[in-house]
């Protein structure tokens, strides 16, 4: 079985169950889920929305980091989803999870999969603030 259970670059809500339930393993010890929230903050400056964009290579791009991540842990399972498009505070942009026979292993390709997303898959947050202005960050957060 394919350790890479789910990926994808989405424009509608996600889904915690969908993307825990991908990496559901019975020969499991741990499993860990992030989930990444629009915040109503940053830089000091209040955020009222923001929007997500990612040039068309994404996803592919997406598979090469789980596939770095599942060759460099020993993995049961592994999932990534990131939204695109708007969202309103509090709404998930990104969830990844892993399962893997232990913890340790499960919290360190966890963290790897998130960093490696964010460093290198082209999807860009532009964010609207309370004060009228905005910025682009060149990577997703």
């Amino acid at each position: 079985m394919d350790v890479i259970r789910l990926l994808g670059v989405r424009d509608t809500p996600l889904s915690v169950d969908e993307v825990l339930n991908a990496v559901g393993d019975r020969s499991a010890g741990g499993t860990t889920l992030f989930v990444g929230t629009v915040r109503d903050h940053d830089h000091g400056k209040s955020v009222t929305g923001l929007s997500y964009s990612a040039h068309p290579s994404a996803e592919g791009e997406l598979r090469k980091v789980a596939e770095k991540v599942a060759t460099d842990f020993p993995l049961r399972a592994l999932a990534a989803v990131h939204r695109v498009g708007d969202l309103k505070l509090g709404d998930i942009a990104v969830i990844v999870a892993v399962s893997s026979a232990h913890r340790a292993e499960a919290f360190e390709a966890s963290r790897r999969l998130i960093d490696d997303l964010k460093r290198e898959v082209p999807i860009w947050k532009h964010q609207l603030f309370e004060d009228g202005t905005t910025e682009w960050v060149g990577a997703c957060e």
